[in-house]
Formats: C-alpha cells, sequence, structure tokens
C-alpha cells in the first residue's frame, strides 16, 4: 500500500500527486486555487504608485472553458482521496467560486455552508469604478449528503465567546509580519492567506492527528497552521520559491501536542445518557420538583425516568414541549432541579455521568 508523504510538500502538479495518493486516504482538503483574475494593464493607486497585483503564469487561463476543465480535473482527484465522511474547502473570489461551485455540484458534492470572509483592511477601488472587494467565500462541502463530517461546534462556539458561530467571518488579510516577504522587500505570494482564516477551517472541521491536503500550497499556511493544531499536513505546489519560503516557515513552528490541541467536545459526539440512568445511579429522585428556569412550569419525576404534570406524561423533551405548546424541546438545558446556589439545569447530572463513565473507559 502507498503510503501517504505526511507533513511533506512535493513540487509537482497537484493533480497527478493527488492521483498518486491511495484513494479515501485524507480528512480534510483545503483549495486555494488559482483565481483567474484575467487583470488587463497596470493598477495605480491615486499617487501613481503600482499596485502589485496577480500577475503570476499560474493565474492565467485561456478561457473559461480552460479554467473550467482545470477545476473539474483537480476536484475530481480530491474527491477521490477524500474519505467519506472528510471535509471538502475551497475559497475563491467573485472571479472564480461560482464556476468552482458549479463544478463541485455537478461532482455531486454536497454543500454544507458557504462562509463570507468579511475583510476588515481590504484593498481600496484605487479606480472608484465599483465597490471595494472586501469579501472571499469559502465553500465546505462534503462527498455525499448523508456523510457526517467532523464539526467541532462546541469549540467553534467556544472561539466566539459561548455564542453560536455564524457564516460570516470578519478577519483582516494577510500584512505585517505574518506576510512572507523575500530578500528585496517583495510580498514571496500574491495571494497568502491569513492563519487566523486556516485556523477556523482546520480546527472546526478535523481532529488532532487527521491528514489535510492543500493542493495549491503556496507559502505554507495550511500546513503551518495544521501543525500548531496536531495534524498532519500534505502539500503540493509547482514553483520552486513558494516552497523553499514554506519548508523555511514550518521548520520553525513546533507541533501541537496534548492539552495545548484539545478543544470542547461537541455534545452531539457524547456518550448517550438516558434520563432514567440519572434515577438509577441516585443522582436525583423520583418525585423531584423540575422546573422551568423562570419556575413557570414544572413537572415531577418518576421511577421510570419520565415526567408528569397534571395533564401530561411523558420524556424530558415531550413534556418540556407540551408546556410550552411547542413542537420540540431539548428537555436536559430546559429542566431544572433546585440546589443550595438555584435552580441547575440536569444536564449538569448528565454531565456527572459522562465523567464517570469516560474514568471507567480509560482506567
Amino acid at each position: 500500500m502507498t503510503q501517504l508523504p505526511l507533513n511533506t510538500i512535493t513540487q509537482g502538479d497537484c493533480i497527478d500527486g493527488m492521483n498518486a495518493l491511495p484513494a479515501e486516504s485524507v480528512d480534510l482538503v483545503f483549495a486555494d486555487p488559482p483565481y483567474n483574475l484575467q487583470l488587463g494593464g497596470n493598477l495605480s493607486r491615486p499617487d501613481n504608485s503600482v499596485v502589485n497585483g496577480v500577475t503570476e503564469e499560474w493565474d492565467q487561463f485561456d478561457s473559461m472553458d480552460a479554467y473550467d476543465l482545470f477545476s473539474h480535473d483537480w476536484l475530481n482527484a480530491a474527491r477521490r482521496v477524500l474519505k467519506p465522511n472528510g471535509s471538502l474547502w475551497v475559497i475563491g473570489s467573485y472571479h472564480n467560486i461560482f464556476r468552482v461551485g458549479t463544478v463541485l455540484q455537478d461532482q455531486q458534492f454536497w454543500i454544507q455552508n458557504d462562509v463570507i470572509w468579511r475583510k476588515t483592511n481590504p484593498m481600496p477601488n484605487f479606480r472608484g469604478t465599483r465597490f471595494a472587494n472586501a469579501t472571499e467565500t469559502l465553500i465546505w462541502a462534503t462527498k455525499t449528503e448523508d456523510a457526517s463530517p467532523t464539526f467541532n461546534y462546541d469549540a467553534m462556539k467556544m472561539l466566539n465567546d459561548g455564542v453560536q458561530m455564524r457564516s460570516d467571518w470578519t478577519l483582516p488579510i494577510c500584512t505585517g509580519f505574518e506576510r512572507l516577504k523575500g530578500a528585496d522587500g517583495k510580498k514571496v505570494h500574491p495571494t497568502q492567506k491569513p492563519e487566523s482564516l486556516l485556523h477556523r477551517v482546520i480546527l472546526s472541521t478535523s481532529n488532532p492527528g487527521d491528514v489535510v491536503l492543500d493542493p495549491f500550497f503556496g507559502t505554507g499556511t495550511t500546513g503551518a497552521v495544521a501543525k500548531k493544531l496536531g495534524r498532519n499536513f500534505i502539500g503540493f505546489e509547482m514553483e520552486e520559491d513558494y516552497i523553499a519560503h514554506a519548508r523555511k516557515r514550518i521548520e520553525k513552528i513546533d507541533t501541537g501536542k496534548g492539552m495545548a490541541i484539545s478543544v470542547t467536545p461537541s455534545k452531539r459526539d457524547a456518550v448517550r445518557v438516558p434520563f432514567g440512568n440519572l434515577i438509577e445511579r441516585g443522582l436525583i429522585n423520583p418525585g423531584t420538583l423540575l422546573m422551568s428556569e423562570n419556575g413557570r412550569h414544572r413537572a415531577h419525576v418518576r421511577a421510570d425516568g419520565s415526567l408528569a404534570t397534571d395533564d401530561f406524561q411523558g420524556s424530558i423533551h415531550q413534556v418540556g414541549a407540551h408546556v410550552q405548546n411547542a413542537a420540540a424541546c431539548n428537555g436536559w438545558t430546559f429542566w431544572h432541579f433546585m440546589t443550595p446556589q438555584g435552580p441547575t439545569q440536569i444536564d449538569a447530572l448528565r454531565s456527572i455521568v459522562r465523567q464517570q463513565l469516560a474514568e471507567m473507559a480509560s482506567a
């Protein structure tokens, strides 16, 4: 069996490189493909200084059809190496993201989210002929609609001060000390992405030890963040100069390990604990009065783990929905029991059981 070239950068065409890897061997693909900007002429600032845009040969295609064929080929190769429950991310601007998205859907990828990266410090529109382009779009997709990709929801919520993270990310572009520059003082790569952007992508949809593949490795932002977060990376890149800077950059980084890279676990991945287990373990007794946080709704615990009100009996979820006249209810967070500290969610008792089960499993 072909061994994965973990934590290496291979110079060459990414399509050939991915086709040489074992099928279904990669957990996450992050792709920042050429944007096919099709820029014409030089762009100048009001002071007549020249703006260093993307003029490299690798961003130039003869036609839209040629770009579509290129997108088809690399996405097809990425699909083959991606695990059934793996995630694919692709980023682009208005020049290319809609064409890439079309090819992606034609290949039966299933879009989980589109994420808008709102740049806090975008380049102005110096000509004043249109709105300043302040956003880029990321597409998060899986191979099939019924895939179960890693999604560290609670970790992303924690990253966002305890509030559910939305699909619009406000982050600065890559500037300052993070921007790699050559001996001439000029930026090494015209479209180097900020590490903050890759931090969210990798943290949200992979786990420590996973394999993250970047087919357009550039100066190594994906590899740098993957290493910090304790993931393995595989990179493909055509340009020798980019590879040299990427290797030098990544060599300086310590591999993330242990507690430093652990995150808040997602509740959906936790061990299932029926409410009745709390009664069996003596953590809550039959007859205990439960209430909503505001005390408006009340129910009593029964010996079989059901709840009862004056007019209804059922599970913690069914009774919670009934008293609120709602279609559904998460009974674990709706119902509270009284402690010396005040009303406490019954979910706190479930956490105790899960901790006990984890300790037994590790013993």
